[in-house]
Order: C-alpha cells, then structure tokens, then sequence
C-alpha cells in the first residue's frame, strides 16, 4: 500500500488552536468565580476596583506570561489567576510568574491595609454614635436573648463590635429584625472576634453572636464569637494562647459541612474539642429554641461537681485514642523495659505515625497530631533512629519537635522551661513523651514524694494541653523485676495505661505487652522485630555506611507445652544415646543398645542400678519410657535395645542430626 503521508505533503497535524487574549480570559476567570467584571480590563500591574460599592478588585499584569489576582472585599474572595499560553514554560518565565504573584499579593494587602484603616474611623465614630439595644428588638426577641451591650443604628438595625487581638473595635456588624447580616464594608475580619462574659475554666467558642448569647446565657461560661466559621480557627488559636483550660467549639450543623470542617481543622491544631447540635441545617441557638437542652449537649464539659446517678450515667463516655487500645487520648502513660530492649523504637514508632496521620499501627486505627519528644539522652542514636526511619517511610514530618537535653520536669524551672517552648509552636502537641524519666525526674525515683512532684507535673501538662503523657522508663535488674518498672509503687498506681517491652529471646520478636488499662480491657500482645537499615548518605570516619533499625511486624513465638518440651528432651536423649553406643543393622535399622541407653543414665548421674532399671525399662519412668508410650520407639529384644518407629527420629539417627 502506497504512503498517503507523501501523497498529501507529511502525517497530519491539527491546525493549533489560538488560545484567547489575556484579559478576555481574565474576565472568563472573573464570571467563574460569580464576579461581573468592567467592560474594560486593563493588565497593567496597577489594581483596580470595581463592583457594587467597589467591594470588588484586581490586579494582573501583561507582558511575558499574564498574571495576577482578583476578588471581593465583601465576600472574602481572593483568586489567582494565570493566562494560558501558546507555549511551554521556561525557568525564567516560571521566575518572572512567581514575581508578578508575589507582586500582586503585596498591591493587594496593601489596598486592603488602605480600606481598612479608612474603615476603621467611620466604625469608631458609627459605634460611639449608636445607643444602646433593648431585650425587646425584634432579633433578639426572636433568638431569644438578651443584648449583651450590643447598640442599635439609628434605622434600629443591631450592632455588634468586632475586635482585634489588641482589643481595639476593627469592625461592625449590622442585624436587621429579620436576621440578614453585614459587616461594616471594608474593615478588617478575619482573625478579629467578640467575647461575652468574664475568663473561666473552660470557653466555648461559636461562629454566631446569638449562637454564642444562646450558649453563655445557659451555662454563665465565658464565650468566643468568631462571626463566621473560616473564622474559627485564628480565634481558636488567640483563645488558647490567653488560656490554659479547656476549649469546646460549638460549631453550626451546616449541611455543607462547612462549620464542622473549620472547627474540626481547628480542634486538631490547638487541642480543643468539638460539639455540634444533632439536627442538620441547626446551631446551637436552634436546638435551644426547639426545646433541646443545651448543658446536656455540652455535657461532661459543664457538668456539675456533684449529679446524680441518673444524670451521671445517662451521657455516654466513649474512650478517644491516639493509637487504638495503646495511646488513650488524654492519658498518662509509661512504657517500660530493660535498657537496650526496644521501649525507645515502640515509642517512637507509635508517635511518628501519628505525627505522620497514618492510619494503622500494626492493625491499631491511628489518629493524628503534633508530638513532642522530650529526649533525656542518647540524641547521636535518636539522630539515627529518625533518619532510618524517613528513609523507610519517605516522609518528613513538621509536627515532630525533640528537646536537646533533659531538665528536671519535677520543678517549678523545669515545668516553667517545657511550657514555654510549647508555647512557641504553631500547634499545641496531643502526646508528649518524657524518655526516660530518670533523665528528667529530680529526687529518688523509688520516693513516693518525689514521684508524686513528677506525677503532678504530667497531669497539669494533660489539663492545660488536652494531651497524653508518655513516660518511658526501665525495668529493675533482677530476672523477677523485668515486667515492672522500677521505683515506688505510685508510679503504677497514677497510670491510665502501663506497657511492658520484652526483649527477645533466642532471636525471637520483640513483645510488647499491656500490664494496666484503667478505662478498658487490655489488648492483646503485639510482636514486632527490629530490621537493620543502611542510612542513604551516612558513612562513618572509615568509610563504612551507618546503620540504624526500623520496627516491623513480628510473628508471635509458637508457644511450647512443658509435655511438648519434655518430649523433645527424650528424643534429643534418645539421640545421644545412639551416639554413645548404637548400631545399624543390615536391613538399615538403628538400634540403641540396652549398654549404650544405660552409659547415658550414668552420666545423667542415675545410680547403676537404677540406670540398668530405666535402660531396660523394667522401671517405667525416664525418657525411653516416654518414647515407647508417645510409640516413637519400641524394644527389639533380639538385638537387645531399641529402635525407632518414628521415620523422622530414625532419619535423624541415621543422619547424625541432633535436635
């Protein structure tokens, strides 16, 4: 067949298709995202603004490859935007790109900087200027709360302040009596809130102000109003920088799911908890309003000192893990061994999954969060550890902090230097591992005194940082000490969850298994084992490359009855004794001779009588007995002694294998 590709002048190619000119492809951008762009866009690198009231803007520039961004003060918009273009990027026009999107960032914040400082003397002058509200203003008489020191406009639209981290008023927001809201057009929002009510224990954090009127009113507990569920998590994070208790969001039930992402994103980073109302499309306002009882939904977290049993048993208390059925949520926790055991690769191992939000440790549901490893000593080997460990698992982790040395956790100095390093990090760590305790315990580890000091300092590190305490601790020396830890005995006793490591044995797997669980029934042991590993790039003073070990997944010892061992124990005799005197017959048969079996007793330390009794079996007992009752062997009285019946046992006779 002839070749049409000649024929016709080359293959076929498709005519490429123009891609369309910048701005035309700004403003398809722009309809996108539910924005009505100018008729005009000019791509200049100046920004622009435009919509009702202006609340809209842009900023983009032309040359080399179009850039830019655009958005709505109003809504919160922010959009980058790049043109598509008829060629391949290069590296310069990647550079060129970065800068024209970090330029327009800057032009943006800087506009934005303008508007709301602009903004912020007209919400000075409008709040001075509004009066106080009344209870019976249509939206509170409808959400059914009190004013709470909010004002009212002139046209009697609600006002409620909205503050910044500094305490100044940075925006407004305007209720009308049906219940549609705005804030004060152009002001700063985002990170700013309001509070109702004096520092307590614990605060609650809600997205609305009614929501928020509705929660304080029926608990008297001071309350966050972040004003929208994006929100959240920065007042989250200015709450717990000014608090040490407990933080509860109280998040809408949207049918989005909007407000249960922000807060549960939120609770996550700085260790708080979450409540939602149980009916969709409700806040906590709702559920009040349609007869529910709001401390019972925030039950245990207001709960009173003294109830009844009723009222005690009837909210359920399920248990929150870190590791399922090992790392309970909010739990003091010592992990013990022998020195050189294992215990420092379990705990690691436990905490760098979580860290790493994997799912499963070793068939355990994992949930994730920031740790803190408090590491006494021993830092060259940790160094390794961790280093072996992101080689094996390709990650690296940002929400692993490790101490450079140990303090005296015990002390007011020492408690004072571990809170404010925590305090330094961006979020607040849900497990926190003291290894070893010796290292940061000051005082006699077996004084019940001075390990209540250390005990007390664990459990106001559990209150103020919602977190679990992992202490790592040693075993005593003697055979009998090395499945407990040693010291006084209120170190067991102050334990939620305690964890023995159990070297191996005869190259056996590791152990690891529950001693104490208080709230729930101990789980089954686990084996692992350590596998040596080559670290990529690591090479000692000679050259050789440093290795270090991972954990993995051992298999669980086959375990041996004492009637199984004693039986093994008379073949591996029975054995020897072929050794010592026995014969092949011609037909290929072993045979162990009453003389050879009764040189074995003797050395076995039997009086000779008695070795005569038990090589002939005349007295039935001895390992020859056990072997003709399992019928492994039987007496071949012509040749006076015995054979084996058993094909293996003949086969190890014969091999001269002993087992």
């Amino acid at each position: 067949m002839a070749d049409l590709t000649n024929i016709f002048g080359g293959p076929f190619r498709p005519t490429p298709t123009r891609k369309k000119a910048p701005d035309i492809q700004l403003m398809n951008a722009m309809l996108e995202a539910d924005l009505d762009p100018p008729e005009h866009l000019y791509l200049d690198g100046k920004i622009y603004r435009f919509g009702p009231k202006n609340s809209c803007w842009y900023v983009a520039f032309g040359d080399g490859v179009p850039a830019g961004r655009f958005g709505d003060w109003k809504l919160g918009l922010d959009v980058t935007w790049r043109a598509e273009v008829d060629r391949d990027l290069t590296d310069i026009d990647r550079m060129a790109l970065s800068q024209r999107l970090t330029e327009s960032r800057k032009l943006r914040d800087e506009e934005k900087a303008k508007r709301q400082e602009v903004a912020s003397f007209a919400v000075d002058q409008i709040w001075a200027e509004c009066i106080e509200a009344s209870r019976d203003h249509p939206y509170l008489m409808a959400k059914g709360i009190e004013a709470h020191g909010t004002k009212v406009t002139g046209d009697g639209r609600i006002v409620v302040p909205i503050y910044d981290q500094f305490g100044d008023v940075a925006s407004l927001q305007y209720i009308t009596g049906e219940g549609e809201k705005k804030f004060h057009p152009g002001a700063k929002t985002g990170g700013c809130f309001w509070a109702l009510g004096k520092p307590t224990r614990t605060i609650y954090i809600c997205e609305g102000f009614a929501t928020a009127a509705t929660v304080y009113e029926a608990t008297k507990t001071f309350t966050y109003v972040a004003f929208n569920a994006a929100n959240i998590p920065s007042t989250v994070q200015f709450a717990r920088s000014n608090h040490k208790g407990k933080i509860v969001i109280i998040a809408d039930n949207d049918e989005s799911g909007t407000g249960q992402r922000y807060a549960d994103e939120a609770a996550k980073k700085y260790g708080a908890t979450v409540v939602v109302p149980p009916e969709l499309d409700t806040d906590a306002n709702d559920f009040a309003q349609a007869g529910g009882d709001l401390r019972e939904l925030l039950m245990p977290h207001t709960g009173k000192w003294l109830e009844s049993f009723t009222e005690f048993v009837s909210q359920p208390a399920p248990l929150s893990w870190m590791v399922k059925g090992w790392v309970q949520d909010n739990a003091l926790i010592m992990v013990h061994g022998p020195s050189g055991g294992g215990k420092t690769f379990v705990v690691l191992d436990w905490c760098l999954r979580i860290a790493s939000n994997a799912t499963d440790w070793l068939g355990h549901k994992v949930r994730g969060g920031t740790v803190v490893y408090l590491a006494g000593e021993g830092h060259h080997g940790m160094r390794s550890r961790l280093a072996g460990w992101r080689q094996h698992t390709g990650m690296d982790l940002d929400n692993v902090w490790l101490s450079g040395s140990g303090c005296d956790l015990n002390t007011p100095e020492g408690y004072q230097k571990v809170v404010d390093s925590l305090e330094d990090l961006e979020s607040l760590p849900r497990v926190i591992v003291v290894d070893t305790l010796h290292r940061f315990l000051l005082g006699d580890e077996n004084s019940a005194q001075d390990a209540k000091t250390m005990l007390d300092a664990c459990s106001k590190l559990m209150q103020d940082y919602n977190c679990s305490v992992i202490l790592v601790h040693h075993t005593g020396v003697s055979d009998e000490a090395q499945h407990r830890a040693r010291g006084s005995s209120a170190w067991r006793g102050a334990l939620d969850i305690e964890v023995s490591v159990v070297p191996s044995k005869d190259n056996g797997p590791i152990e690891i298994v529950q001693r104490k669980s208080k709230d729930s029934e101990m789980v089954d042991p686990v084996y692992v084992e350590l596998q040596s590993i080559d670290i990529d790039g690591w090479f000692d003073e000679d050259g050789a490359p440093v290795s270090s070990a991972i954990l993995v997944a051992g298999a669980a010892p086959v375990k041996v009855s004492k009637a199984d061992e004693k039986l093994k124990y008379a073949e591996r005799a029975f054995q020897n004794m072929f050794a010592l005197g026995g014969q092949i017959l011609v037909s290929g048969m072993p045979i162990v001779k009453y003389s050879a079996a009764e040189t074995w007793f003797l050395q076995d330390g039997k009086a000779e009588s008695t070795a005569k009794s038990y090589a002939t079996n005349k007295l039935k007992a001895g390992v020859l007995n056990l072997l003709q009752d399992s019928k492994l062997i039987k007496k071949n009285e012509l040749q006076g002694g015995w054979e084996p019946t058993s094909e293996v046992l003949k086969s190890r006779l014969l091999t001269g294998i002993v087992t």
